[in-house]
């Protein structure tokens, strides 16, 4: 049994969208959504995404699971129609740009970004961050946006800060298996490179998360491309099985050398 029809309704609910308002966020007929709400039909895929990526949930959760409005808040929902929109932060001076300092684009600033990604003035109204690199060149750190890189609870988060260098679009080098952030006409897509096309001008990318689709990206299609070296994030992740087991393995050979010690 497919929940999606309820979720959308509770998610319009608490974003305080009519149906034709969701339907032209992601592209759709206003009798469409009516008829997912009513479970009459259910969306595509490729809308599923759009909608899990918009909201920062996953497609699992908006298929298998009744969303409750707690859970709604957790992943950030409406807690954002809450916050006030904070005062534009001060243009640094040139001198006051320390070391390691790097211009941060909000997930809800990507589409003002693309716009104005080329204007210096702009640049320096964004907000900067100062992180510890040795990243030579310019720097530019992204908020994530959903959980298409996020597998097992391992990758990249709803909300992490990703730490980018850039990548020179003239004579890109990228490398397979690396994370890259390309900024296109529509979007900030983070995505790892799986590979090229014959052509060799065609990227292959794909989400870590198999809930969603790999892509193929042409290079004349990014405006930007930005190597991802580093990740903040206010999320513990708990050790992986194999690391857990390796520390149980390490606790007993310390133990066994302390009882050969008190025996010589």
């Amino acid at each position: 049994m497919s929940y999606v029809g309820k979720n959308i309704r509770k998610l319009r609910a608490v974003k305080k969208l009519s149906q034709a308002a969701f339907a032209e966020l992601f592209g759709l007929a206003r009798p469409s959504v009516g008829a997912y709400e009513e479970g009459r039909s259910e969306p595509k895929m490729e809308t599923l995404i759009q909608i899990a990526q918009h909201f920062g949930l996953s497609v699992d959760l908006l298929l298998t699971k009744e969303l409750t409005v707690n859970e709604l808040y957790h992943f950030d929902i409406f807690k954002e129609q809450l916050q006030k929109e904070a005062p534009a932060p001060e243009v640094l001076a040139e001198a006051d740009r320390k070391q390691h300092v790097t211009p941060l684009v909000y997930r809800n600033r990507a589409l003002e970004y693309i716009v104005h990604h080329h204007d210096p003035a702009f640049i320096d109204s964004l907000p900067w961050v100062q992180m510890p690199h040795d990243l030579s060149g310019p720097t530019r750190a992204f908020e994530v946006s959903g959980a298409d890189m996020l597998l097992h609870r391992q990758g990249l988060r709803h909300q992490d800060i990703v730490l980018c260098c850039r990548v020179d679009k003239a004579k890109p080098t990228l490398h397979n298996g690396r994370v890259y952030a390309f900024v296109t006409q529509s979007k900030i897509l983070i995505r790892r490179l799986a590979g090229r096309l014959p052509d060799g001008t065609t990227l292959k990318l794909r989400a870590d998360n198999p809930d969603y689709g790999s892509q193929d990206l042409e290079l004349t299609q990014a405006l930007e491309i930005w190597e991802v070296r580093g990740v903040f994030t206010t999320h513990l992740r708990p050790p992986a099985l194999l690391d857990e087991r390796v520390a149980a393995l390490e606790r007993k050979v310390e133990a066994l050398l302390e009882r050969l010690s008190d025996h010589e």
